[in-house]
């Protein structure tokens, strides 16, 4: 394996192994025929223009318009599927050729609101990453609270005392995962009965520093015994507010220290708090600047040449993780040319069927290996190892070696004083005036999907990428657990990706000859998430509408032009229905996520089209919207038990209710032709079906309108106004 290198001297075996996933051939000449089919809708649309003097002339149009753009659009997305490309690393050549003289590793934690994002979940995170199987001295933590907490410090600092508990603790039974949140609700009772004492003592431990810092928080304050302990409460005045602040550095373990050591006399790793310095006059830049001043401020006290960073409710499931990422960045081979290692955002609060398709198990498990096979792996925004060099703005040439240290990249030698003052510096906000941050250098600013497009940069320099799917999952995170956080979530997201399709980084612009065309669509297929909506309305609202008039839109069953509709619309719910199967997914979890990528495409994403246009045309302004990450005890039940949460009046439940009724009001219309004996024009089948479709995937929203009495039901307020939407809606003229 690897062949000579030198002479005798042999090739060191591989890091890391690539293989191409089974089943191109099939999926080649599937897509082939169903390109056939789209191919002859088009055909069938175009010639079968009714004349300016029939009715649903307009109607006709608009369906071939969403047509065409269907067919583009799945177009662009065979360049997720055509070479999915697995990675295997090699945990063992790896510690058996540099055993523990690796590089030292950064990890970056995120947090931006205590009420949001409960600073017990942060500590939890902070725990899962201090105690990784990796040499402490070589690890530094820091903990980003773009909220100015004093909530958040004081629970980072109780983490930092129970770490010397709790890291001997998970080395000593191996314990698995390693937030002692997550461990604790996994294991009710120890599995080995020969450790029940130190159990016990260890969730006492957690226990009561979770009751600690819970207790404050409801007060409302720090007691003063507490923030005599430690001078860095000094920070907080009563002048501090969230959105006016200075910058405060607390470095609350210094792993240069030999009295830093845990229960069992180990090194502790490097511990580090960070508020960057907020004022009203000057924009923040949300968590691309954030993590740019990770970047400058580790640089000053660590400067580890990996970074890992996570967000707050992405704990770490797998302690070998590091070891796993760094196969990638020192194989002998490719090594040197990989910029980043990303892994899939995952879930440990998903319930039986995942009714609000949280999971998206054909985009970790296909789509984004497909990108990766394409050279194209995007940066997801948590869960990645950076190659710090990279992330900073080198361009890759043939010339570079990239030799990660071998040792631990050790803090200067200054005191921790000397270093907070310094890295308090790099850390405001006039830092990066007149600099290259947010441009050339670091994550880039003035998107909501700085993550992508940062991503995106990264591989235009020339560097590759590299997307793992691990057998044990490496972060778990905090799901949307009703269904207006998934919504919200969802438009954050997709106007981020569309305000990069509008941008000078749009990949059919910015990325032309840096990267490979099926890359450039792989990126595609994200970004315009946002415009597929328009189209998708159209199939939702024109069929219907036009049902109700006996105007046909579509060819008779009895036509040979019934074919390629039939058959476009079968192989590509077959496909997506084996695609689900194969990822481990129940028949009723792919059902959940076809409801939830309708609901998707009618409301967050048309929203998200309408906010980005806007805000191109200046009538808006980008804004950042964090999801909550706790919700009360009754809708818990409700999600825990499987049942969608409606609970609210927002805009987007209206439109997903009045679509719904739109469209059982078309099919009973349809029916009632039938069964009073009007018959049926033909072509109207075919609507009827589609129809039946739609009111069978919204048979939740019927039940939240009409039979539902629990607090998760549709609003009356809410059933009144889909009630009057949808039949004005039905009164719409056809032309």
């Amino acid at each position: 394996m690897g062949g000579r290198n030198g002479g005798d001297e042999e090739a060191p075996l591989p890091l890391f192994e690539t293989e191409v996933s089974k089943g191109k051939l099939a999926y080649r000449v599937y897509a082939v025929t169903v390109l056939i089919g789209i191919c002859s809708i088009w055909v069938y649309r175009s010639i079968n223009i009714p004349t300016a003097e029939e009715h649903g002339r307009w109607a006709w149009i608009g369906m071939f318009m969403a047509e065409l753009w269907f067919g583009f659009y799945w177009i662009i997305t065979l360049s997720v599927r055509w070479n999915v490309t697995h990675r295997y690393p090699f945990k063992d050549r790896l510690i058996n050729r540099y055993g523990d003289k690796l590089p030292a590793v950064d990890v970056f934690v995120c947090t931006a609101d205590p009420r949001i994002e409960p600073p017990t979940m942060v500590i939890s995170t902070v725990l899962s990453v201090m105690s990784y199987n990796y040499p402490p001295d070589r690890l530094s933590i820091y903990l980003s609270d773009d909220g100015g907490s004093e909530f958040t410090f004081y629970a980072l600092l109780e983490a930092s005392h129970f770490s010397k508990h709790w890291i001997p603790f998970c080395k000593k039974f191996s314990v698995e995962p390693r937030s002692p949140a997550a461990y604790f609700a996994q294991n009710s009772n120890p599995k080995d009965t020969t450790v029940p004492k130190e159990w016990l003592d260890i969730k006492k431990l957690y226990e009561d520093m979770k009751c600690r810092i819970e207790s404050a928080i409801k007060k409302g304050g720090i007691s003063k015994d507490t923030r005599d302990q430690h001078k860095g409460f000094s920070e907080w005045n009563s002048e501090v507010t969230k959105q006016d602040h200075q910058s405060i550095v607390q470095i609350l373990i210094d792993g240069r220290n030999p009295d830093a050591v845990d229960d069992d006399g180990h090194q502790l790793p490097t511990l580090v708090y960070l508020a960057r310095e907020k004022r009203p006059h000057c924009p923040h830049n949300f968590k691309a600047g954030s993590m740019n001043s990770l970047i400058r401020v580790s640089a000053e006290i660590s400067n580890a040449p990996i970074i890992l960073n996570v967000d707050c409710d992405m704990y770490s499931n797998n302690s070998d993780a590091i070891k796993e990422s760094l196969c990638f960045f020192m194989d002998k081979e490719r090594g040197h040319m990989i910029s980043y290692v990303q892994y899939p955002q995952t879930f440990d609060n998903i319930t039986n069927n995942d009714i609000y398709s949280n999971v998206r198990s054909a985009f970790i498990k296909i789509e984004l290996a497909g990108m990766d096979g394409c050279d194209g792996a995007p940066y997801c925004g948590t869960g990645c190892f950076h190659r710090r060099e990279s992330l900073c703005g080198l361009k890759f040439s043939r010339n570079y070696r990239g030799e990660l240290n071998s040792l631990c990249n050790t803090m200067k030698d200054c005191s921790v004083h000397e270093l907070e003052q310094r890295s308090k510096v790099l850390a405001n906000c006039s830092n990066e005036e007149g600099t290259q941050w947010g441009k050339e250098v670091g994550l880039v600013y003035g998107c909501l999907s700085e993550d992508l497009v940062t991503g995106l940069r990264i591989q235009c320099r020339g560097w590759k990428a590299v997307y793992y799917y691990p057998e044990r999952k490496a972060f778990l995170g905090v799901a949307p657990n009703t269904l207006d956080l998934a919504l919200v979530q969802h438009k954050r997201w997709g106007q981020g990706m569309f305000q990069i399709f509008l941008s000078e980084y749009c990949p059919f612009i910015y990325a032309r000859g840096k990267i490979k065309l099926g890359a450039q669509m792989g990126y595609c297929v994200y970004l315009l998430f946002a415009p597929n909506s328009v189209a998708v309305l159209n199939y939702l609202i024109i069929p219907s509408i036009c049902l109700l008039r006996s105007i046909p839109l579509f060819p008779e069953v009895s036509s040979l032009w019934f074919l390629p509709f039939a058959y476009v619309y079968a192989a590509r719910n077959a496909c997506s229905i084996a695609e689900a199967l194969a990822c481990g997914d129940t028949l009723k979890e792919w059902w959940n996520s076809q409801r939830m990528w309708l609901f998707h495409r009618m409301t967050s994403y048309l929203f998200a089209f309408i906010d980005t246009i806007a805000g191109q045309l200046g009538f808006s302004q980008m804004a950042f919207s964090i999801t909550p990450k706790v919700v009360g005890d009754d809708v818990l039940k409700r999600y825990e038990e499987g049942t969608m949460e409606f609970g609210t009046s927002s805009v987007m439940l209206t439109i997903i209710a009045t679509l719904a009724l739109l469209n059982l009001f078309g099919f009973a219309g349809g029916i009632l032709k039938v069964v009073w004996g009007y018959g049926i024009a033909e072509g109207l089948t075919v609507q009827i079906g589609l129809c039946l479709v739609v009111v069978v995937i919204n048979l939740p929203v019927y039940r939240a309108l009409f039979l539902r009495d629990d607090n998760g039901r549709i609003p009356s307020s809410v059933m009144f106004k889909s009630l009057v939407l949808a039949s004005l809606a039905c009164l719409i003229p056809v032309y």
